[in-house]
Formats: structure tokens, C-alpha cells, sequence
């Protein structure tokens, strides 16, 4: 009885140990593709703003729709293998885009402030925006997509 108490003990510890490694090396490969995503978003912002002349508001969306997308296809494929909807791809997207959404709702108004309001250039600003952004669709995206399912 005393070695079924000590596995408890001692297993618990290690199965938390484990779960965090898992968890940062999400993180760390979720990181990578939002690198990718940014630099994508960013060239494809700079791109609309610099060589196009379109506005910012136009630039910003064009450019965090294709990073979303980018970021989309690798997080499938590369970041999590736990997914909650991985047998419902339109559904899953549609929550994963629903997230950028909010990211970008946030990055607008980010943007607004940082160029706008104090006049700062445009692509310093939008990377700024990133990290705030980045946070926040990581852990909707957690929250809603890449979970176990209660049922599972």
C-alpha cells in the first residue's frame, strides 16, 4: 500500500513536469509561426501603405489576413496536436479567423493611437501592436481550438 501512496506522489509531479514542457514547446513553435505570420503581415502591410498607397485601416486587414492564414495552416500542421474541432475544418478556421478578428479589432485600434495620435511610423507601431496581439489570439485560440474535448 505504501508504494501505490509514493507512485501517486511521485508521478504527479512528473506528470505536471511533462505538461509544462509540452506547453512551452507550443508556445515556443507557436512563436515561430507568428514570427512568420508577422513578417508575411508586416510586408504585406508596408507593401499596400509604401508601394500601393492605401490606406492603413485597408493595409493592416490585407496583411493580418494573410498572416492568419499562414499562421493557421502551421499551426495545424506544426504547433498542436490536440484540437477540438480537427474533424470539422470549416468550423475550426472559421474559430481560428474569429480570434484574428479580435486580434485585429485590437491591432486597429492600436494602430489608430500609435499613428494617429502619435504620429509614429506606421511599421514600428504595427509591430508593437504584434506582442499585444500575439498574446491574445494565443490564448483564445488555446481556450477554444487546441484542447482536449471534454468527451475525448
Amino acid at each position: 500500500m505504501g508504494m501505490a501512496s509514493d507512485q501517486v506522489v511521485f508521478a504527479t509531479p512528473r506528470r505536471g513536469i511533462a505538461r509544462v514542457a509540452v506547453a512551452a514547446r507550443q508556445f515556443a513553435r507557436y512563436f515561430v509561426g507568428s514570427g512568420a505570420a508577422l513578417a508575411v503581415d508586416t510586408a504585406v502591410f508596408s507593401a499596400c501603405v509604401r508601394l500601393l498607397g492605401w490606406s492603413w485601416p485597408v493595409a493592416a486587414t490585407l496583411g493580418f489576413v494573410a498572416g492568419t492564414l499562414l499562421l493557421y495552416l502551421y499551426s495545424i500542421r506544426y504547433v498542436f496536436s490536440t484540437r477540438a474541432m480537427r474533424d470539422n475544418l470549416p468550423a475550426e478556421f472559421a474559430h481560428f479567423a474569429a480570434a484574428g478578428v479580435f486580434g485585429l479589432g485590437l491591432t486597429q485600434i492600436l494602430l489608430y493611437v500609435g499613428i494617429e495620435m502619435l504620429g509614429s511610423p506606421p511599421e514600428l507601431v504595427r509591430i508593437g501592436a504584434a506582442g499585444v496581439t500575439f498574446l491574445s489570439n494565443y490564448t483564445l485560440r488555446i481556450l477554444l481550438l487546441f484542447r482536449k474535448t471534454s468527451h475525448a
